[in-house]
């Protein structure tokens, strides 16, 4: 009997960096990734990047899509609404791991507001259309750009992997706490690991390299509050090199769109050495 291809099962948008995500059925994919994914990102007083690892709290405001706006709604602070696409403000330097990049910060009520939420003088800033921040070049093919997401356009997880991890541990743990943008069903647990090429519908996929995973992991993602789970247990199968392994980091090759019930094609496999506990 043929087993059924892997599908693509759900899907995630971030539009602000380390703020709460957004389910999808469908979405459009331009030169960056997912639109609007990431395009946003709050900064520090000296405009660095501020996310869960630093700030838990971030987790807990809601981002939602409204008609050219971005919803954002903080515990105790109340909502605001901001433009999905800014333009015509000056421009400053804000800092992501290290990339310097040209972004538009949000205005005055903005930044008063995440500072009264977060205790510390704080602003948003966004991404504009000719600010460019590109895959790492041991990885990029054509210049791959990317917004504010850590290190690449796409983030990809199986449910068999996070079923496995689950079945590992005391708790089963929400596919939030991994934050991936594209989650695939009908599949064995870390199949993706053994993919080099993929399509989905329009969209053809590069799977650049495993996922290391950080602190933001262990954050709970509707209290804020922090623990050990799930990296000590992946540490005991996932580990290799120092670093815990989940999920796989992808670029896209072209734009189009993905829909949540798409099948996923293997163009090319690759050979799997498993991290070693």
């Amino acid at each position: 009997m043929t087993q059924a291809p892997a599908m693509l099962s759900a899907m995630y948008v971030y539009p602000v960096k380390s703020l709460a995500g957004i389910s999808v059925s469908s979405r459009r994919v331009d030169e960056r990734g997912l639109e609007l994914d990431r395009r946003w990102m709050v900064v520090d007083k000296d405009n660095k990047f501020l996310t869960q690892r630093q700030v838990p709290r971030l987790a807990l405001i809601s981002v939602s899509l409204a008609k050219d706006q971005l919803v954002l709604n903080a515990p105790g602070t109340g909502r605001i609404e901001i433009p999905s696409r800014p333009m015509g403000k000056a421009r400053v330097s804000v800092q992501v791991w290290k990339d310097e990049v040209q972004a538009l910060p949000a205005d005055s009520d903005v930044s008063n507001w995440i500072s009264d939420y977060l205790g510390k003088q704080s602003n948003l800033v966004y991404m504009p259309d000719d600010s460019n921040r590109y895959v790492h070049a041991s990885f990029a093919v054509n210049r791959d750009r990317f917004g504010f997401a850590d290190a690449f356009p796409f983030l990809i997880l199986s449910e068999g992997s996070l079923d496995e991890l689950n079945r590992r541990l005391e708790k089963a743990l929400p596919v939030n706490r991994f934050r991936p943008n594209l989650v695939f069903s009908g599949c064995e647990p870390f199949a993706e690991d053994g993919w080099k090429e993929i399509q989905i519908g329009q969209i053809a996929f590069r799977v650049a390299k495993p996922c290391s995973r950080c602190a933001t992991t262990t954050v709970d993602q509707s209290t804020a509050e922090s623990g050990k789970e799930p990296l000590k247990t992946l540490s005991t199968f996932r580990k290799k090199d120092g670093d815990v392994y989940f999920g796989q980091n992808a670029i896209h090759r072209n734009p189009g769109t993905l829909s949540v019930g798409e099948a996923v094609e293997i163009l090319e496999g690759r050979l799997v050495l498993k991290p070693t506990s």
